[in-house]
């Protein structure tokens, strides 16, 4: 089974509990012994804070969520926390596994920052007195070391209902790019195969394509249907070597084009309304009238014995 987003979550959330919890445990240790005195408690969390790696803030809780010391952060002390009822606050609401340690889901907190909140139980003996607990905003966190790679194979995902639920009801109208429509994909061919376009959304209702292009890759360029009946736009944008990096070879670009026109254009219930393609991984996407979409590699895409083809009754 493919790895998706959620596994490398995993790892780098076993990653930053490995990072905290000893230092987290030798705290929350040294809390029992100043419990219930404010001014201990908040001179311990300042001596420990730099102990802490990437905390915004340190506090104590009672049993019930009750805030019994100030926060303490390596920039100071802030008082107007004291004795701020966090008993529903998203990390209280989660289990605290038998160790003692629990590093939360991430949550938006009430600032509007995404965050998260670690914390250690507080012991007298086997007396459980409450809970060390240290804030995190994500920003300050160490990124994963490699980006998330998206998986290739194909998913479908559905959209709105009442789309699908209409969509016998309704027809394709026949678009300008739809009269033109095998001129328009030999332009957009001749932009991705030879002028550097590595990225396209083909909108074919609307009659347009939002195209990316290598040599200037964080803006792009809007091509209407009056752009997509003239090759002279192609004139436009000077020639590129085929990236050594994509995915998708230069052959293939020709029939996932075709192929997508053919899904456009065969059936006048269920149609293409909006598809694209990026050659650096090597995926194309599909939006049909019924709203649902698939975002496959291009081989899956091109093989018409895949499982795509089979749910769509290709």
């Amino acid at each position: 089974m493919a790895e998706t987003w959620k596994d490398d979550v995993y790892r780098k959330r076993a990653e930053l509990a490995g990072l905290l919890h000893e230092p987290m445990a030798r705290l929350a240790g040294l809390c029992g012994v100043a419990w219930g005195d404010r001014q201990r408690l908040n001179d311990l969390l300042a001596a420990g804070c730099r102990s802490i790696p990437h905390v915004a803030s340190l506090y104590v809780l009672d049993r019930n969520g009750l805030q019994i010391s100030d926060n303490v952060g390596v920039d100071g002390v802030t008082t107007d926390r004291f004795g701020r009822d966090r008993s529903q606050r998203p990390y209280m609401s989660e289990p605290v596994p038998a160790w003692g340690f629990l590093l939360s889901d991430a949550y938006v907190s009430l600032s509007g920052r995404p965050s998260l909140t670690a914390l250690h139980v507080v012991r007298d003996g086997e007396t459980e007195l409450g809970y060390f607990v240290a804030d995190f905003d994500l920003r300050d966190l160490p990124a994963a070391g490699v980006m998330h790679q998206e998986p290739r194979q194909w998913r479908q995902i559905k959209g709105d209902p009442s789309i699908r639920g209409g969509v016998f009801q309704q027809m394709r109208v026949e678009s300008p790019m739809d009269r033109n429509i095998v001129q328009a994909l030999a332009i957009l061919d001749d932009l991705i195969t030879e002028r550097g376009m590595f990225q396209v959304v083909i909108h074919f209702s609307s009659s347009r394509a939002t195209g990316w292009f290598v040599d200037d890759p964080f803006r792009y360029r809007i091509l209407d249907h009056e752009a997509l009946a003239d090759p002279d736009i192609c004139l436009l944008y000077p020639p590129q070597p085929w990236p050594g990096d994509a995915l998708m070879t230069r052959a293939q670009v020709k029939p996932v084009l075709d192929a997508m026109g053919e899904l456009r254009l065969t059936d006048q219930n269920i149609y293409l309304r909006s598809a694209s393609i990026n050659i650096f991984n090597g995926m194309v996407s599909l939006t049909f009238s019924c709203d649902g979409s698939h975002y496959m590699s291009c081989e899956e895409f091109l093989d018409r014995q895949g499982d795509f083809w089979s749910a769509i009754g290709g």
